[in-house]
């Protein structure tokens, strides 16, 4: 494969970010050199800095930058709204959609070719044939899968389907329909007083030993480590990977993206992109998961090879 064929996309953003910010954000996201963009809410449909018309008009500024545009449903549907927003974004008509849960499968199916999103759990052949089957052009794959098991379903994956690896970000591990933000301020999820704009990357938990344990983003839990893979990107290029997914985070993003940009094209070496990153991550890094280890490891490629 050519230096170019392996792609960047950035996936949605998981906080709850105001109004102009996201804007912001985006307008900047459109001058760098990511290929793919993912928006929409997928974590609290309380959350509504944002309706859908507004991420319909980002997603078309996008578009006509030269991104490819997906919209993605929400991953826990608790009420009849939300299930019918999720209907919205499946028969959109303009955009592709990656679907976060059965619900948003089953609505695309046999309709719209989809993005089988990473919290559909694809852990085996017969699982992603079967997507296939239902019109998924592209799988996500889980967070917690390891190389050696990717590797196996890379071998036989269904013809014209493409495969994404989560590569950077605080890693989405659990969702709840408890808000833990709004509880740790004691207050009722009903009336959580928009808690999560308070912590535009996550809010630190710690143990009683001060060890950085988790973070708590509303009603979603994420590792306090961040994801990352960039010392990586030969290996997964090599295994016919298509795609690798930037989780957004609220500062340096722009030049997370440009150093993704440079070890995938190899004008940067990959010990060099890892160093150059460590100062622009919000939290310590990890990548256990990849290497078949607990996940919040951090493991040297290049001891690796």
């Amino acid at each position: 494969m050519s230096t170019s064929s392996l792609k960047i996309s950035l996936g949605p953003i998981q906080y709850y970010w105001p109004r102009n910010a996201v804007f912001s954000f985006y307008e900047a996201m459109a001058t760098t050199k990511v290929d793919l963009v993912y928006l929409g809410e997928t974590v609290c449909s309380r959350r509504h800095e944002l309706r859908l018309a507004d991420w319909l008009d980002i997603a078309a500024r996008l578009q006509r930058a030269g991104k490819e545009v997906v919209l993605s449903t929400q991953v826990l549907l608790e009420s009849g709204a939300e299930v019918a927003t999720m209907h919205k974004i499946a028969e959109n008509g303009n955009f592709g959609v990656e679907a976060n849960d059965m619900g948003a499968v089953q609505r695309l199916a046999g309709k719209h070719p989809f993005v089988a999103g990473p919290h559909l759990n694809l852990y085996n052949l017969p699982s992603l044939q079967w997507m296939a089957s239902l019109g998924a052009r592209r799988w996500v794959m889980p967070l917690e899968m390891k190389r050696s098991d990717l590797t196996v379903l890379q071998q036989d994956r269904p013809e014209g389907l493409q495969t994404e690896v989560f590569a950077y970000g605080r890693m989405p591990l659990a969702y709840s329909a408890r808000c833990f933000t709004a509880r740790q301020r004691n207050l009722p999820k009903d009336d959580c007083r928009f808690s999560c704009l308070e912590h535009p990357d996550g809010l630190l938990l710690k143990t009683r030993e001060s060890e950085e344990f988790l973070v708590l983003n509303g009603t979603q839990t994420q590792s306090s480590r961040v994801y990352n893979l960039v010392d990586t990107l030969d290996d997964i290029r090599s295994m016919g990977v298509d795609v690798v997914r930037l989780s957004p985070q609220a500062r340096h993003m722009a030049e997370v993206i440009a150093l993704f940009d440079a070890a995938r094209m190899k004008t940067l070496a990959p010990a060099d992109a890892m160093a150059r990153l460590q100062p622009l991550m919000p939290g310590q890094g990890c990548n256990g998961y990849w290497h078949g280890r607990p996940g919040l490891e951090q493991t040297s490629e290049l001891a690796q090879a």
